[in-house]
């Protein structure tokens, strides 16, 4: 299959991110982006994981170049607060990796501290930023571990990335934008022929589609999508965008996630102003009680929406059997979705599209059948993956203070897809406990994730297991090195406190006075 003459149907943060990725490694193709003036983008992906930054990477895409023009902040974590239980204080899940320092349990060494210290303190250098709410590049390597370059994501507004990337990027390179509306989609048992817009008709080789749940072309084609209800309980969200009382103290570092009632609210500090969304179930509240819900929490915390806009999305939860079918590739919320929690809307666009040019560059677009398969295999298992990491959300809740959580609770994740806890695992090795949490499959963050629902502490009669199996030495050693990393994170803490306030750094360093 030919990929010479290549059509993106939608704009947006999707189309114009694959524009970018295949101009970028396929410049003398023919890329043409057809976007509609008339239909508004989602955008509310304004959460991104620190993968991001491999792409940007693959496309020479500076910090400094895109982030001015996209409200954008530093990310370092995702804050869980009420998953667990209500007033359960709270969890962070930080970027970056696990610091062992020769730690002899390693991650299980934080048992012996009896919880004193959250895990992400006592595991993670991005911790003492995100605590002291500051930020610098740690050439120097204050603080170690700490990557500034590949520990950090973004918080921006998804509309103005793409935007961005159209003007900035894709145009100056040679992509082709032309604004239409596509009337009907011409298409045989070959995939689609042509494009008939309002303007004029449009044919290509191949054809991406970006036109978000409204998936245009794959629902033309009558492709089959599969739904993940069953695991993932929201549908619904509500989306709004409130204005600082005091930047530089809600200008944090993390996004932070609440669960309530009937699902869960984000709260995304972007530079110019804060983004927040209540995602929810309608099988449990209806939309108006949701927004009342929503509004009543923005206003317990203080919040300003007496001039804000409240925009309903009705979420589709799920993916395409093919997410390339025949001679269309189908990006971003056009593929599949799972729901906003783990920040996952632009997570798949990158990591699809990665994917992607890796079979393209075997032989410059010429895609064959057992390339075609092996995407759409990767792509599943990447998705699946991801999807059954934000189930286990859910899944290790104990909440039961309405129907939705008593719904959950009582729900059981065994019997979907691949087990998302290793039951045989556990039954084979009674002291699996003692070891790192990879009955959960090493499932994405689920190393953090666990000790923030409570899974993995072990209990009084563990920790009297390993002190009988290791020894008085070995265990006093043990308290030794864990009283040694507490001293050492309080030494971070006190480093991050001298750096700028995160405030600060960007208006220094990408924002200037903009907007003050």
């Amino acid at each position: 299959m030919k990929t010479d003459n290549i059509i993106i149907l939608g704009g947006g943060s999707a189309g114009w991110m694959t524009a970018a990725t295949l101009i970028n490694q396929f410049p003398h193709k023919k890329i043409t982006v057809i976007e509609s003036p008339n239909t508004p983008t989602v955008g509310v992906g304004e959460s991104t994981l620190s993968n991001i930054n491999e792409w940007l990477n693959l496309l020479g895409i500076k910090d400094e170049d895109f982030m001015p023009h996209t409200d954008a902040s530093y990310k370092l974590s995702i804050r869980f607060e009420d998953f667990y239980k209500k007033g359960d204080g709270g969890f962070h899940y930080p970027f970056g990796s696990i610091i062992e320092d020769n730690l002899k349990y390693g991650k299980q060494n934080w048992n012996f501290t009896k919880n004193d210290i959250e895990f992400a303190d006592f595991c993670n250098t991005n911790m003492p930023l995100v605590r002291q709410n500051t930020l610098f590049k740690n050439k120097n390597n204050e603080i170690p571990g700490f990557n500034f370059k590949y520990h950090t994501a973004y918080h921006f507004d998804a509309t103005k990335f793409g935007l961005w990337l159209r003007e900035n990027y894709c145009k100056p390179r040679g992509v082709i934008h032309i604004e239409d509306d596509i009337e009907q989609i011409y298409d045989d048992d070959t995939g689609v022929l042509e494009l008939m817009g309002f303007k004029d008709n449009y044919k290509a080789d191949f054809y991406f589609d970006c036109t978000g749940f409204q998936a245009l072309i794959m629902n033309e084609m009558n492709e089959k999508f599969n739904s993940y209800e069953n695991l993932l309980p929201n549908n619904k969200a509500w989306a709004t965008r409130i204005p600082y009382k005091n930047k530089e103290k809600e200008l944090v570092s993390y996004t932070n996630c609440t669960a309530l009632t009937n699902g869960w609210v984000w709260n995304i500090p972007n530079w110019e102003r804060i983004g927040a969304g209540y995602v929810y179930s309608d099988k449990h509240t209806t939309d108006l009680d949701a927004l009342d819900e929503f509004k009543k929490y923005l206003k317990d915390k203080g919040s300003d929406y007496s001039n804000s806009k409240f925009k309903n999305i009705t979420m589709r939860v799920g993916i395409y059997d093919n997410i390339i079918s025949k001679n269309v590739c189908a990006i971003g919320l056009s593929a599949g979705f799972i729901e906003p929690l783990e920040s996952n809307g632009l997570l798949t666009v990158h990591e699809f599209l990665k994917r992607l040019i890796k079979i393209m560059k075997r032989d410059d677009g010429n895609l064959s059948r057992y390339d075609i398969d092996a995407f759409n295999n990767s792509c599943k298992k990447f998705f699946d993956r991801f999807a059954q990491f934000v189930a286990n959300h859910y899944a290790l809740s104990h909440r039961k203070d309405s129907k939705y959580w008593e719904e959950i609770n009582n729900k059981s994740f065994y019997s979907i897809g691949q087990q998302l806890i290793n039951k045989d695992y556990i039954e084979k090795d009674q002291t699996v406990l003692l070891e790192d949490f990879t009955y959960f499959d090493n499932n994405f963050g689920m190393t953090y994730i666990a000790p923030g629902f409570d899974f993995n502490s072990l209990s009084d009669f563990e920790i009297d297991f390993i002190k009988d199996n290791i020894g008085e030495n070995d265990t006093n050693k043990i308290i030794s090195e864990n009283n040694h990393r507490i001293g050492l994170v309080k030494k971070w803490n006190n480093i991050a406190k001298q750096q700028p306030s995160l405030y600060e750094y960007l208006k220094n360093n990408i924002h200037g006075d903009k907007n003050e």
